[in-house]
């Protein structure tokens, strides 16, 4: 794989001026050639980071000590230590890949954009002064300092201004005189003085001008490189990669194989009002008033209950069941609907083991239509109907509102960590980061049942840690490569057989 450029440089000269620095704006693309397991394995590990910079950023107050901390042991664990040279490549490149599978839609340009400035404000912040000076430097950021006799003119206004500057520390502090429009956030927060159309402000705060430079030429980047996507769609190798990498989901694996005739058909009503993630929820209640779903719910709710433990012939039975207490007889249904089922269980077609969904999947592709009853009610259903959906099922007022707002800041994940954290009474800072309605179930289990899952359920505990524990780089290709070469095909020519009839 060769990223090109017009530039020409050598190799090692372009690596020593990109990688001697411990931070940079991304303005140079990689040039040299690197396999496609090794593109896999950056861009998965990447995609771990910024999910995990999300995660933090809502749970926790950013760049607090406790934040910090964890988005720092997060970076070792991910290999992403900014200090080493081979590091320093690993994030420069595993940065343009993603630009190519988060540039294809706003949403995915503002997601990528949010973490990336994130994930840049907290490691400018490692950066001591003479560092942070540096790094302005080599950027062309030259922004003025005003001078010693300015600084006394204006000294009780910059106090009063500026936090944490007293009269004793004004002197020793270097204050930037920038464009008011530069620095609108500080402005905003009134963290700093204006005058004339010009905002001073002390080189602690310099990094909210650096952010909005780095926002602005980060969103330009990503308008151009949606300009180029129909030449890197033309790679047949990338373009199912890049394609899948927008919503891939890079945790456990909740296949049947691990979990078959772990639950009876008994149970799935009552398991649905305890341990069923909201989007579930709310496909189960509407098979069992309508007696059907159309095929977007059929996939995503018969692949979730194949992960929870129903087999093949209790998949049968369950929708057989349900479909002929309404327009559908049994004939039409051994017809028109069993084939389905058992393709999705691998007995038929290429007898492919087909996975549940993931959160991103569901999130990102086939939205809901008129009718339809799939998808993530925090990312698909308005807002209103929601809030009396949380309210039916008894979610404090409180609670509500919390939801409601990660909703309006498109944390859809979070929104429904929130639900399960308010629906099982436990602490805000869960043991586990929500990426799978699947893995929702699981730990709802392990709450309610002390520990324990539902039935022959032993060894999952083990496998949980084995698979939540981080992952090397070995473990991340095989993440990778089995997305990439299977998820995407899988996933249509499944689509073709849930088609209504």
């Amino acid at each position: 794989m060769q990223f090109s450029s017009r530039r020409k440089k050598t190799g090692t000269s372009l690596q020593s001026e990109l990688y001697g620095q411990h931070l940079q704006f991304y303005g140079q693309p990689p040039l040299e050639n690197i396999s496609l397991s090794e593109f896999e394995t950056f861009a998965v590990e990447r995609l771990k980071l910024l999910k995990t910079v999300e995660s933090l950023g809502v749970s926790y107050v950013k760049l607090t000590d406790q934040y910090k901390s964890k988005l720092e042991k997060e970076l070792k664990a991910l290999n992403f230590p900014y200090s080493e040279f081979e590091k320093r490549r690993k994030d420069h490149i595993s940065h343009f890949i993603l630009r190519l599978a988060y540039c294809q839609t706003e949403d995915l340009r503002r997601w990528f954009i949010q973490q990336e400035v994130d994930l840049f404000r907290f490691r400018f912040g490692d950066l001591d002064p003479k560092q942070q000076l540096e790094f302005l430097h080599k950027n062309n950021l030259h922004y003025v300092t005003i001078s010693s006799e300015e600084k006394m003119e204006l000294k009780d206004q910059l106090i009063n201004s500026s936090f944490g500057i007293s009269g004793i520390t004004v002197k020793e502090h270097e204050f930037y005189k920038v464009p008011f429009q530069d620095a609108l956030d500080l402005v905003r927060s009134r963290k700093v003085y204006l005058k004339q159309g010009y905002a001073y402000i002390p080189h602690q705060d310099i990094v909210t001008i650096v952010l909005n430079d780095f926002r602005t030429r980060l969103s330009k980047a990503l308008a151009l490189t949606a300009r180029s996507l129909p030449a890197v769609h033309s790679d047949e190798r990338l373009q199912p990669l890049l394609n899948h990498l927008s919503h891939a989901y890079v945790g456990q694996d909740y296949s049947i194989q691990k979990n078959v005739g772990k639950i009876s058909l008994d149970q799935i009503d009552s398991l649905s009002g305890k341990s069923f993630p909201l989007c579930m929820r709310q496909l189960h209640q509407a098979l069992r008033e309508n007696h059907h779903l159309r095929h977007g719910g059929r996939m995503q709710y018969g692949l979730f209950l194949k992960g929870i433990g129903l087999s093949l012939e209790q998949a049968l039975q369950f929708w057989k069941s349900e479909f002929i207490r309404g327009k559908v007889d049994a004939d039409k249904f051994d017809k028109a609907y069993a084939y389905s089922i058992r393709h999705m269980f691998g007995k038929e077609g290429k007898r492919t083991d087909y996975t549940p969904y993931s959160c991103m999947k569901v999130i990102l592709s086939n939205p809901p239509s008129q009718g339809d009853h799939h998808g993530c009610p925090f990312r698909h259903s308005d807002p209103e109907l929601l809030k009396q959906k949380l309210q039916v099922y008894k979610v404090s007022p409180s609670g509500i509102n919390q939801i409601l707002e990660l909703v309006k800041g498109m944390h859809y994940q979070l929104a429904c960590q929130k639900y399960f954290e308010l629906t099982h009474n436990v602490s805000e800072d869960a043991a586990f980061s929500l990426n799978h309605p699947n893995q929702y179930f699981v730990e709802s289990q392990k709450l309610l049942g002390g520990g324990k899952d539902v039935k022959r359920e032993q060894e999952t505990p083990q496998r949980l840690q084995e698979n939540s524990a981080p992952r090397g780089p070995t473990a991340a290709q095989e993440v990778a490569a089995n997305s990439s070469q299977h998820v995407a095909e899988m996933t249509e020519d499944l689509d073709s057989f849930f088609q209504d009839a």
